[in-house]
């Protein structure tokens, strides 16, 4: 789950940039809040990311807990692109990781959560 300071603009970035689907939404007006799950398939056999909004709230700490989300792609150079072109930002450019040969990149949404890409073989 992910704290989320516009629950639109982070729909469209992991829908729109990332390529993912929504999956559903629930409104809690009465316990002010709203919840959305998006992902590359549903529950069981994927990963889902659940984005909450809290009604009133646009911004959070991040902390120092929390590293990142990793993503596999067919492709990092392409979805580093298609990011960059849609107006996403890219923090680490694509290339092998330090003292290996798997490609990754780091992109940021924008609620400044960190996403590693991972070239899947």
């Amino acid at each position: 789950m992910l704290r989320v300071g516009d629950l639109q603009r982070s729909i469209d970035f992991y829908t729109r940039l990332m390529g993912m689907t929504l999956l559903r939404t629930t409104e809690r007006p009465e316990q002010k809040y709203s919840l959305a799950f998006v992902g590359y398939g549903t529950s069981p056999d994927h990963a889902e990311i659940e984005l909450t909004y809290n009604h009133g709230v646009d911004h959070y700490e991040l902390g120092t807990a929390f590293g990142h989300i990793a993503l596999g792609v067919p492709d990092v150079y392409a979805t580093c692109d298609g990011i960059r072109t849609g107006g996403g930002t890219i923090t680490r450019e694509p290339g092998p990781v330090k003292g290996g040969t798997t490609v990754i990149a780091f992109v940021s949404d924008p609620d400044g959560y960190k996403i590693e890409l991972i070239q899947q073989s």
